[in-house]
Parts: C-alpha cells; structure tokens; sequence
C-alpha cells in the first residue's frame, strides 16, 4: 500500500526579499515528484538502502489496535490476529509466541480474517480496516492462503479499500460471500457484496446499491446457509467532515443464497440509517441481534426473532459504528450479547439491559472478541492497547506484551551519547520514550520504554542543548514539556485571550523549536503562536492564516448535508486549521505554514506580514477546501527555497 503525495520546490525570488513583495514568490513550481510510477526501478533496491538491517527495539507496553481474532476450529492453541496497520499474526502454541504471516502483501491494513471451516489450512484476507476513523487505513482487495499463512494470492476486488466480512459457505468452500464496504474517502471503487463459486477465481456482485454505499456486513444463518443478511451503508469522509449515514443505509435479506434481496424495514427506525451491525445467535434458531445507528435516535441494541424478517428495539448501546463494528452473541447463552466500544459491555436478558465488562488495568477502545464456544467464560478480546484474554468472564484480563504492533505516527531521536533515545507518538498508545539499545544483556525490552504523554500520541521534538527537556503532544493541541530529571510534565498548550475566537487545533497540531534559539518554540492553531520561554508563554504572530470556510456549506456525496446528519464531523479535527510550520534556518524570521484546507502561507518579517498561495499548478482545484498540506520544509543551502507536500489521499485521490 503507497501512500502518494505529491511534492512541490517552492521559489521565493530574490524581489521578495524587498518590503512585502512576494510577486511571482511561493507559486512558482520548481519540480513536483511522487510516488515510484509503475515500472520504475524500486528506490529501496538501490546500494544505499539494500543492505539495512532493523532489529526490534520494542516497545510492547501496550501494543497496537487489534481488530479480529480468528481461532482454528479444530486447535484453540492457533489462532490468527489481525493489526488494522499491522498485517497478521499467527501463534499456534495460545500466545506465547506470534510470527508475522502476511508481512509481503500489497497492504498492512486488514478488514477481516476468516479460517474455512472444512479446509482450516484455508485462510481468507479482506485488506483495509473497516472502521471509518480518520486513521483507516486501506486496503487492495482479497487473499487467500491455502497453506495456513505460509503463502499467499491476491484474488480480486483490489479497488473496494476496505473489507468489512467474509463468509464461507459452510457446505462448499468454494462458495465465498465478501461485504466490500468501498473507498471511504471518494465514491465508486468494489462497492458492494460480491459471491464467488469457484473459489475466488471470479466475483459476482450480487448486490449493489450505488456509488456512495458499499455493504458494510454480511451474516449467514447457522442453520440455513442459504438465508443472509446485508447491512447497506451510506458513509463518506473527508478532512472537513464525516457524513455517516444516509437514505441509502439499510438491511437487506436473502433466502436463496444471494440471488434475490429483500429491504427489511419493519421494527427498525424510520428515516436515514447509519451502520446497522447485525449477528446471528448460534444458541437459538432464527435469533438475530443489530447494532443500529440512525439519525432519530441514539445507538441502540434490535432484536429479530424471525431470522431478521422484523426487529424490536431494546436499549441503547454506548457504541460508537463509525469505530466499534463488532457485536458478539454467546454460543451457548441465546440471551447474552456483547458489545465491544470504549468498554465492553454485555447484557445477559437479550439486550434490554447492559451492563459493563471488566476494564481493570486494561486498555480501553475494544473492537472484538471471541467467545469459546466449549467454555463460554473463555474471552478474547482484541483492543486498541492490544490483545487480552480473560477466564473468567471478562472480570480479570491478562494482557499479551509480546505482541509488538505498535502504530507509530512520528518518531524522533535525541543526541543523547553513546546510547541515544528513540521517542514515538502512538495510535492511542501514548507518546513513548525508549533507548536505541540496551545496556543488558538481552536486548531491549518492555521495561527500558517510559510514557511521556497520554493519550494518542504524536511530534516529539527535543530540546537540542539538552536531551532532558522533551516536548511531546496528544490529540488537538495538548503539548506537554518533560524535564526527564525531574519527571514533571507541565501543560504548555496556548489558548485564545478572553473575547478572541476559539481556535482550532488540528488532530495532529504542528509544533517546531527555532533553529535560531532552543528555547523558542513555534505552535499552528488555526494562528501560529510562538514562545521564547519553551512553552510557558505565547504571543500570536499571524492572524488566522486559513480560508476561514464553514465546512458545514460544503457538498458531500454531491449534496449539502443538514446539521443533523449521522454523526456529522464525528472524529474530525475542527477544520480550518495550521497542519505544518517550518522556519528557514538560514535567515531568522522567514516562516512557511499549511494548512489542512489547501492553502501555503509565508512571512519573511517573523510574522508580522503574510502571503498566501491558493493552489500551485498541477494540484487538482477544489474551491474553497483544497488539497491538505501534509509537510512544509526549507532548504539547508538556499534561503530563497522551501518545498511543500501536498497529502490528497483524503480526496480519494491516490494518483501520483
């Protein structure tokens, strides 16, 4: 999976130096590059990088986001795991061990896992994770290994992004339902649900909705293979917004294999439907359990007891679709349900009541688990922190640090000597701290790495005079300065002076220390602040340096979408917002900034001037959202030089 972007040289002319004459300065192209074109030579091939050799450092502490646990249905001391950014793993011996199994494919990012019941050497892989958080990951269609992992073969549906199940027949291998939820970011793609008879060799698609909805689930009934239900969903994404629902979501059945589909409305809530996560009990014939999202009412828990034909509602979950997208009935217990979210809950009276599953010393954000259909209190539970397993229920938890799956965001490296110090912001994981080696004996391990900051993690920059003072920031803006000697993190985040607007910080707020001082540091909001005092105070040196656009007026799935829209801008960034900064290191005051709705800014006075370009040629013209601005640099040996990256994957365009 290449994640392209493209690169542009930006050139400020030797007349801009002159008092705020920026003419012809930052719109002048110098080159634009992107990703390796099909057929050129590989880059990683080449003599300066072929002979790396990478050693695992750690850490495990809580490992990384994991989303399907499939066990071998003959052998409970093989099961395969599945890392949203992180391949598969395998272990045949219950956990005490992992190896990587699909570490050579087209993509990291796995939707789901699912062992052939008949043929438990047969493995299926839909790739890209099917939550629609704004860290998904995509994916390049289906594999199939029929040598338990060893091997693998792409199979088609290499344009559906994201795989959100797979069902095998459990009278005929060959027969093979996928539910092709479809790129999140843009319309058309595999969109839809897709049967093949012959194994994967070919794929029909047996239901379609249109080019904005894909079939985000499929189910089959454990007693009548032939039955189904599909859950349609209406979703899209962008920088500015998440629309997660629409007229278009529903659930739809089949009695005869997928041949012919029905849209199931009676019991469910009128109206625009968001995700609906259904699940046969295997415990009572014709017993079906939904998760249902719709613009009516809140999240809440539907109950079928004929085979999905009509629904009742019970109580509300505390689940979010657009990134829980499990339920789990109990194999033996028709009345218990669970459902994973930032807790696990569980209700044991079939849905009219839930209440919450042990989370002691536990990571929370839960998205799956399995159930041991010979011994139902024998859990396992894949989470954002990691794999664990319980014996008891869910009360107790045991945690798996030998799974090192980490999802890093950014990593950075201090001058510490002759050992230096790696830090990492994670996915949820915190902002870690660790050494490049060890002074032992055995290599690194869990206990040489140390928090620096909760929550998700992400720039680390540190101080350059002094490898004790780290700077380190979470999710919108909340930057912390470590002093490592004394352990004490103090908050550093700038805030508006009473009266001003609010300001809105990006998920991933940009901050930078001056190349001209180590104690002044450079922060975007949607203004950018600087501090000569590391971070104990701030002064603004811009006004708002974005377009300043509602998002709420812009079209999603060619139309504009009322306030009331399924979890409307759910996990998005309050848009409008500083995304990168950089500063010359050549020459004091000169500053170039991004932002996340397209636009690059630049002053040569240290703030107190600005001027802005809309769009470079070769950039694709949206108007008034633009192409996100991943990376703003300046050259080391010209002064009138600085490169900007432009990031349009968040358009569904991948095209380099």
């Amino acid at each position: 999976m290449k994640k392209l972007t493209l690169v542009f040289a930006l050139a400020i002319t030797a007349a801009a130096w002159g008092p705020f004459d920026f003419e012809h300065s930052i719109n002048r192209v110098l080159f634009a590059q992107g990703a390796t074109a099909q057929g050129a030579a590989d880059p990683w091939a080449a003599g300066t990088f072929n002979n790396f050799r990478f050693r695992a450092v750690g850490p495990a502490l809580m490992s990384g986001r994991i989303n399907v646990v499939a066990v071998h249905p003959a052998d409970k001391q093989t099961w395969y795991i599945s890392v949203s950014s992180g391949g598969v793993w395998k272990t045949t011996n219950a956990g005490t061990t992992f190896t990587p199994v699909f570490q050579n494919e087209g993509s990291y990012s796995i939707g789901h896992v699912v062992i052939d019941p008949k043929n438990p050497n047969t493995v299926w892989v839909g790739t890209g994770e099917a939550n629609n958080q704004r860290s998904v990951g995509w994916g390049d269609g289906l594999y199939r290994s029929d040598d338990g992992g060893r091997s693998w073969r792409n199979l088609g549906l290499r344009a559906s992004e994201h795989i959100g199940r797979i069902v095998i027949d459990p009278r005929d291998s060959k027969v093979v339902y996928v539910a092709a939820y479809g790129p999140l970011w843009s319309a058309g793609g595999d969109r839809g649900l897709y049967k093949t008879t012959d194994g994967g060799a070919t794929w029909n698609k047996i239901l379609n909705i249109s080019e904005h909805t894909g079939i985000s689930d499929v189910i089959m009934d454990p007693t009548n293979p032939d039955v189904l239900l599909a859950t349609a969903h209406q979703r899209r994404r962008h920088t500015w917004t998440l629309i997660h629902g629409g007229p278009e979501s529903g659930l739809h059945k089949s009695t005869d294999g997928g041949a012919t589909w029905r849209r199931i409305r009676t019991g469910l809530p009128g109206g625009d439907l968001g995700r609906i996560v259904p699940a046969f009990s295997p415990a009572r014939t014709g017993l079906v359990y939904a998760k249902v999202e719709s613009a009516d009412s809140p999240v809440a828990m539907y109950v079928s007891n004929d085979a999905g034909e009509s629904w009742e509602r019970r109580a509300n979950v505390q689940a979010q679709p657009m990134y829980y997208e499990n339920i789990h009935p109990d194999p033996k217990d028709a009345d218990r349900i669970y459902v994973p979210s930032v807790q696990s809950f569980v209700s044991d009276d079939g849905g009219r009541n839930f209440r919450q599953v042990g989370e002691r010393n536990k990571h929370v954000d839960n998205h799956v688990i399995w159930i041991d259909p010979d011994n139902t209190n024998h859990l396992i539970e894949g989470s954002d922190g990691g794999l664990y397993e319980s014996w008891d229920g869910g009360r107790l938890w045991r945690h798996f640090s030998n799974l090192s799956v980490t999802q890093f965001y950014n990593v950075e490296v201090d001058n510490s000597s002759p050992i230096y110090n790696i830090y990492g912001g994670t996915q949820d994981n915190s902002t870690l701290g660790g050494p490049s080696r060890s002074k032992g004996p055995n290599g690194s391990t869990n206990n040489d790495w140390f928090v620096v900051t909760g929550g998700d993690g992400f720039v680390v920059r540190i101080d350059p005079t002094d490898p004790n003072i780290v700077y380190a920031e979470s999710q919108y803006g909340g930057i912390v300065r470590l002093d490592k000697r004394t352990s004490e993190r103090v908050s550093i985040r700038p805030s508006e002076d009473r009266g001003e607007a609010p300001l809105r910080f990006n998920w991933e707020s940009p901050f930078i220390i001056s190349a001209h001082s180590p104690s002044r540091l450079y922060f975007g909001a949607s203004r950018l602040f600087r501090s000569d005092d590391r971070g104990s105070s701030w002064k603004p040196i811009s006004p708002d340096l974005t377009r300043q656009t509602d998002r709420n007026t812009l079209p999603v799935m060619g139309r504009i979408w009322s306030p009331e829209a399924i979890a409307q801008h759910q996990s998005t960034a309050t848009w409008g917002n500083i995304s990168t900064v950089a500063e010359s290191r050549r020459r004091e005051g000169v500053m170039i900034v991004g932002t996340d709705d397209g636009l690059t800014q630049v002053s040569i006075d240290g703030g107190a001037n600005w001027r802005r370009s809309e769009r470079p040629p070769g950039l694709p013209d949206y108007g008034n959202y633009g192409v996100y601005v991943q990376e703003v640099a300046t050259s080391k040996h010209d002064e009138q030089v600085m490169y900007s990256l432009y990031e349009n994957t968040k358009n569904g365009d991948f095209k380099p």
